[in-house]
């Protein structure tokens, strides 16, 4: 084997580069695992929490909306229906415009509605990158011992090379593992927003209409 001046300094700079990342890795893999937890806490919650509002429920409250007898009837409507609360709050709000004109109505409601949907972008983007960076780190966490581990077995110390691939493949379970868990966690997240925020604007849309009725 030709050894070209610099190789074995690159190669000792870069094993102890890996070495170094070791520690991190393994931290945050922990973080993730932590992380991946309370999301699954999260989700349950919210299903127990909304499990209440029925998808039929939406269009018994447009209609009570659209026959309100005025303003203060329609908040008490609203305040008395089994939406989230968020979505109470944010048609509380526009329903508190009712003596702007129509076009700063629908301005204000407009903003109320994408600023929700950046508070649920958020809460999904948690997921996401846990789905994604999770596997990352675990492959890293199972690549890093094996250098180790392969000179451990050239050197006969089979025990050593037995804990480092111990480590290794604890490392790639814990990172798969939570990036799986993210992934149908967020895709479950992400169809109950999509009913939540439909639900939302069609409700905005009864609240905007009845003031311009």
């Amino acid at each position: 084997m030709i050894s070209f001046p610099g190789v074995v300094f690159i190669s000792n700079a870069m094993d102890i580069i890996s070495q170094c990342l070791s520690v991190p890795v393994l931290i945050i893999l922990l973080i993730l695992v932590v992380i991946s937890v309370f999301l699954l806490g999260q989700v349950i919650a919210e299903y127990f929490g909304n499990r209440k509002f029925r998808t039929g429920d939406i269009y018994d409250l447009i209609f009570q909306i659209t026959n309100a007898d005025s303003i203060d009837h329609l908040k008490s409507i609203v305040s008395d229906s089994q939406i989230p609360i968020k979505q109470k709050e944010i048609l509380t709000k526009i329903s508190d415009t009712s003596s702007m004109n129509k076009c700063t109505r629908e301005a204000v409601a407009k903003r109320l509605v994408e600023l929700e949907e950046e508070e649920i972008d958020k809460k999904l983007n948690n997921a996401d990158i846990i789905t994604k960076v999770g596997p990352t780190l675990g492959l890293m966490g199972t690549l890093i011992p094996m250098g180790p581990g392969l000179a451990a077995l050239g050197a006969g110390d089979v025990n050593t090379l037995a804990s480092y691939l111990t480590l290794a493949f604890n490392t790639t379970v814990v990172g798969i593992g939570s990036g799986a868990l993210c992934y149908v966690l967020g895709k479950i997240r992400k169809f109950w927003y999509d009913k939540y925020l439909a639900d939302l604007d069609a409700l905005t849309d009864a609240v905007l209409a009845y003031r311009d009725g």
